[in-house]
């Protein structure tokens, strides 16, 4: 870390005689032109993605827009997480080098006046809380050369050009351990056993989908032998763009609310949330979702909180596990049996076909009327527009939550 800073000195004084002009015309041709710069959150896939799919979605709805006459400029503040996606967003935003941007900003910031320059940050970081994903189209795409490449990766994966696919991400340790050792640990009560998902994803298989479970780095392989439950993480085939791809072109997500359900997002592909923690940060403004959380078993008690319970007592927005030992909370992973029916209701309410029973549209009332929707992270709103729906077995199967 020291040695890095070091470098990182170094190499402003070395820049400093070439982007010394650069600053000193953006702030005397302010009146003219107004320059403004953004860094972008670039070491992580799901801020690389969301952060600057909702940072354009506001941009496009005239929010965070200046009167006068200007120009955004914006550099990689990290290595890129993906190379794929740092080639499309450099095709709808004027990416400029780190090394003549960086120092600009960084020089920007000592002198009087500095923040007129800077973009600044979304209204809630990379949550679409005023709902503009229902208006505004994804900003990034494909070249018709990545399309033929992306099908052909899908011939490779053996997947017909014209099959359904869903994508599966389990969230585990293992790629922020490799990647930024000792620094994520404090986030591991959001991990799951991959384990737990091979009796929906087989469920899936068997009425024909391919399921592809995804991630960069994990602990194990998924043990499924189905045919058509391709373990792209582990069987040697990925890569940045298929990453991409798959996650653009999905029928939809299962997720636990991590870094690689960012881009199915950001093209507007619906997910299937299992797993989620906390709830309180629950995806609610994404249209064709549903969900259930984990479940908060109270140890003294060995028992379960009630909806209400996990709000009143804050534990819905505990963001490290040692919040919840230090309340004696445990986050208990949903079985395989509740994780295939919140797929398969997810499945049948994409196709059409789903059957509601009597009581649902009440259940969903009650927990929406018990869910903080008005919640905030420090000032910045989590939530708009409710348009998802929580998982209907699970509530069928516990109405005494809803007390």
């Amino acid at each position: 870390m020291l040695l890095r800073k070091l470098y990182q000195i170094l190499q402003f004084l070395f820049v400093l005689p070439l982007t010394l002009p650069f600053f000193l015309f953006m702030r005397l041709f302010r009146r003219w032109l107004l320059i403004r710069i953004m860094p972008l959150y670039s070491s992580r896939i799901g801020h690389i993605a969301l952060n600057t799919e909702v940072h354009l979605c506001e941009r496009d709805a005239g929010i965070n827009v200046p009167k006068e006459c200007h120009i955004n400029l914006y550099y990689h503040a990290y290595k890129p997480a993906n190379k794929q996606l740092a080639l499309m967003l450099g095709r709808c935003l004027r990416v400029w080098p780190s090394w003549l941007l960086r120092p600009v900003f960084i020089l920007n910031s000592f002198f009087p006046g500095g923040l007129i320059h800077e973009i600044g940050e979304n209204t809630s970081y990379d949550r679409d809380v005023y709902n503009l994903y229902e208006r505004i189209p994804p900003h990034l795409s494909f070249t018709a050369k990545e399309e033929l490449r992306g099908k052909e990766g899908l011939r490779i994966m053996g997947i017909p050009s014209d099959a359904e696919f869903i994508c599966l991400i389990a969230r585990d340790s293992a790629y922020l351990n490799t990647e930024l050792p000792g620094q994520w640990d404090y986030h591991d009560y959001r991990d799951v056993d991959v384990q737990n998902y091979v009796l929906a994803a087989e469920a899936l298989a068997n009425l024909g989908y391919y399921v592809i479970r995804m991630g960069a780095v994990v602990k194990e392989p998924i043990h499924s032998s189905h045919p058509k439950v391709i373990d792209y993480a582990t069987n040697g085939m990925r890569d940045d763009f298929m990453d991409v791809y798959l996650g653009a072109k999905c029928l939809f997500c299962i997720s636990v609310g991590t870094g690689f359900d960012a881009i199915p997002q950001v093209f507007r592909r619906p997910i299937a949330y299992v797993n989620m923690v906390p709830i309180g940060y629950f995806a609610t403004f994404l249209k064709n979702t549903v969900g259930i959380c984990k479940k908060y078993k109270l140890v003294s008690e060995q028992r379960f909180l009630t909806f209400k319970e996990i709000f009143s007592r804050g534990v819905g927005f505990f963001g490290t596990t040692s919040d919840y030992q230090a309340q004696g909370i445990e986050v208990i992973e949903n079985t395989p049996e509740e994780i295939k029916s919140l797929v398969i209701e997810m499945l049948e309410r994409l196709k059409g076909v789903w059957k509601p029973e009597q009581n649902d549209d009440d259940l969903q009332r009650r927990f929406w009327k018990i869910f903080p929707v008005d919640a905030k992270d420090g000032c910045r709103p989590l939530h708009g527009k409710i348009c998802a729906r929580y998982g209907a077995q699970f509530l069928r199967e516990k109405q005494d939550w809803l007390e």
